[in-house]
């Protein structure tokens, strides 16, 4: 039953079809944050609705696949949760026409992912899996931040459709370049661009619906969606176009290399994804550099490779569920045994390789005329070399179908287990018969992308052409990689091959370091240096503030004080230094003691008796409690000599206090609030007592709240004094 609500989300898209491919855009605004002019708004063109359209229509084979795969698994209903969650994330993340929106969905998909992720979250190696991704991915995001918040200074528009129009501006800015990193970096961590691949295939310790669905069209499409979307703004520099490019076709070269080290149908599937998306962002970066090839081989491959890697995936899952094993080696004769699944893996499989008649050959063909068109020769080897991985890739996975005995005691899965790949990929193959029925949304996506009206038309047959030489090229290497294949393996899986992954375990363990250095440094228990350290930062950031803003002076006006409270300063300030030489605790507390009473008789002398009597107050009841507790604790020794730094740090948070003090009296005082209280005290809190009425009726919560303070630090002291009278009885 869930399966209808993203179905019924599908239904709605695809109603949108006709309007999006004639040419309009769906808008929907609502006031998020007025002030900012932050916006709640959407935004639908023909990409947003081809990633609607995939986010939604797979994730409902997704739903379905997944009440089969872990059925009766206690955790089920929080799993559909968490799902859909996602799903709602990334459907908000594309249709976002407003930065601010944008973010946050990108920032949801990120913790909804490590949710899915660590779904096993009793195995360390879930946890580790779903931390590794949020890591990485909350890393770029916060680049990414910044990076959206230049770009929106830039183009002076929170709004992602007024700033497409503002590319030639963008890029003339000085800024261009610093915003240009940042987004490239929350892209490329989000869509495991060499080099952040290597959280990517660590994921697949997640559950196979959620390795499925991340790798077909969700979360490690995001960053290749953003780059597509922000490519008429930010695309057409030299930076934009050598940057894409080259790190697209690393990361194609890296997943293709990586894949020989593993037997793992999902680790497999894992790194081949890697390879599709640095096709797809090597495609957005020669977008700029063709007149229509590489927008429309990005729009072919893209709906080529969500449909042959979701059904791949789901159909490595079906052969783990049934067989009990991903391992290739293990595998045999499973056609015999699993006939539509095997169906299934062979179709999407001729996608993966670019084989016709499937639609994953007209997207490679599309792409390699791109290619001959915007990039060097030898960029253009490596790309044939990368995509001949795939089509070696293919033949391992179609082989263990048909080769040798079928196992024992395996069977067909129900049809929660095979109708999404078996949908997914005869998608494949109908587009690839039919392309005419995509080509509309196909150019609808292309003219995004490019940012201007794209017309071209899909073929099957392209005819003869240095395209369709690379593509035979391409399948002639992936073939003689298929027969090399079980040596370079077990060449490439001796040791660990050291990359960008001991990177990040060495920056892990270097932050875990270093927090236990600050640790042991802030929270050493000692309360004496806890004091130090806050009035150290207190002096440190309240100075600093005074000597960048310049309000270090003298109160003009000032008079010379009588007699008397010169005399006052005087026995206030031998108390102070009778604090700080002492070295008997009750004798430090007598000299504090001095001081808190000079400060009490110099209010006595401004003709404020109230606060000298609560001065009087506090300073005996302090003096009191310390000393009672003094006497309470054994073996507590002399105060020790030298002391500089808490000399040095009294001293300095005393004359900054003094600094601030000096220049509130240099500031005009507004009488407006002593004669706000002077007419209301009587008649509204019937009072002549002005202070008393102000912290009894206007400020009574805060008296209140104060009171229960003090109330419970004495009931606190209390039960203290009782434990230790019931300890020292005999």
């Amino acid at each position: 039953m869930l399966a209808l609500l993203p179905l019924g989300l599908t239904v709605y898209f695809a109603s949108l079809l006709p309007a999006v491919v004639a040419g309009h855009t769906v808008r929907h605004s609502a006031a998020w944050v007025p002030t900012l002019s932050v916006n709640f708004s959407f935004y639908l063109d023909g990409l947003s609705l081809l990633f609607a359209l995939l986010i939604t229509g797979i994730g409902t084979f997704i739903v379905i696949y997944s009440g089969g795969y872990l059925k009766g698994h206690p955790d089920l209903g929080k799993f559909y949760l968490t799902i859909l969650l996602f799903m709602a994330s990334m459907l908000g993340l594309v249709l976002a026409d407003n930065i601010v929106t944008l973010f946050v969905m990108w920032e949801l998909t990120s913790l909804t992912s490590y949710l899915l992720i660590g779904f096993y979250h009793s195995e360390f190696r879930s946890r580790r899996a779903a931390t590794q991704a949020l890591f990485v991915t909350a890393g770029g995001g916060l680049a990414l931040l910044a990076g959206l918040i230049l770009l929106a200074g830039m183009g002076g528009s929170w709004e992602i459709s007024e700033l497409l129009g503002k590319g030639e501006v963008l890029r003339a800015h000085p800024l261009y370049l610093p915003a240009l990193v940042l987004v490239l970096l929350g892209a490329f961590t989000k869509s495991a661009q060499f080099p952040f691949h290597f959280w990517l295939p660590n994921a697949m310790e997640a559950p196979t619906p959620v390795s499925a669905y991340l790798h077909s069209a969700t979360m490690v499409k995001a960053g290749v969606y953003l780059l597509a979307r922000l490519q008429p703004a930010l695309g057409g520099s030299e930076v934009w176009s050598a940057a894409l490019m080259t790190f697209g076709l690393a990361t194609l070269l890296t997943g293709a290399t990586l894949t020989f080290r593993h037997t793992d149908l999902k680790r497999l599937l894992a790194y081949s994804t890697v390879a599709a998306l640095g096709a797809l962002v090597f495609a957005i970066g020669m977008v700029p550099l063709t007149d229509h090839y590489a927008a429309m081989g990005f729009a072919t491959f893209l709906l080529a490779h969500s449909l042959y890697k979701g059904g791949l995936f789901m159909a490595a899952g079906a052969v783990d569920h049934e067989a009990g094993t991903r391992d290739i080696n293990q595998l045999s004769g499973l056609f015999r045994v699993m006939p539509v699944t095997g169906v299934a893996v062979v179709l999407a499989a001729l996608s993966l390789a670019g084989l016709p008649p499937v639609l994953g050959f007209i997207g490679k063909e599309v792409l390699y005329l791109a290619s001959l068109q915007a990039a060097p020769v030898w960029m253009i080897g490596l790309a044939v070399l990368g995509f001949a991985v795939g089509a070696m890739l293919a033949l391992i996975l179609v082989v263990p179908f048909f080769r040798g005995k079928p196992p024992e005691e395996v069977h067909e899965g129900p049809p929660s287990l095979w109708l999404g790949p078996l949908v997914l990929a005869g998608l494949g193959l109908l587009v690839g018969l039919f392309p005419g029925l995509y080509n509309p949304l196909a150019e609808a996506v292309a003219s995004a992308v490019k940012g201007k009206a794209v017309a071209y038309h899909l073929k099957l047959w392209p005819g003869f052409n240095l395209a369709l030489l690379l593509s035979l090229l391409t399948v002639a290497v992936g073939v003689g990689l298929y027969f090399l294949y079980p040596r370079l393996q077990a060449w490439m899986a001796q040791d660990p091959i050291p990359g960008p992954e001991n990177g990040y375990v060495a920056l892990l363990r270097g932050l875990l370091r270093l927090a236990a250095f600050v640790e042991r440094l802030l929270q050493s228990g000692s309360l004496r240096a806890y004091l130090v350290w806050v009035f150290a930062g207190l002096t440190g950031l309240v100075g600093l503030a005074f000597l960048r803003g310049g309000a270090v002076f003298w109160p003009g006006g000032a008079s010379s004080p009588p007699p008397a409270q010169v005399l006052l300063l005087a026995l206030m300030l031998l108390g102070a230094v009778l604090a700080l030489r002492l070295r008997s605790h009750l004798a430090m507390v007598v000299g504090v003691g001095i001081v808190g009473a000079g400060v009490a008789l110099v209010f006595l002398l401004q003709n404020a008796p109230d606060l000298s009597i609560t001065q009087f107050l506090v300073e005996t009841l302090t003096a009191i409690l310390i000393a009672l507790v003094l006497l309470q604790i054994r073996n507590i020794g002399p105060v020790p000599s030298g002391r500089w730094l808490d000399k040095a740090v009294a001293l300095g948070f005393g004359g900054v206090v003094t600094l601030l003090m000096l220049g509130m009296l240099a500031q005009p005082m507004s009488p407006h609030l002593s004669e706000f209280f002077a007419q209301k005290s009587l008649p509204e809190g019937f009072g002549r007592n002005i202070v008393n009425v102000i912290l009894v009726d206007f400020r009574g919560l805060d008296t209140f709240g104060e009171i229960t303070v003090v109330g419970l630090a004495g009931l606190g002291v209390w039960a203290l004094l009782k434990r230790l009278r019931r300890e020292e009885r005999p």
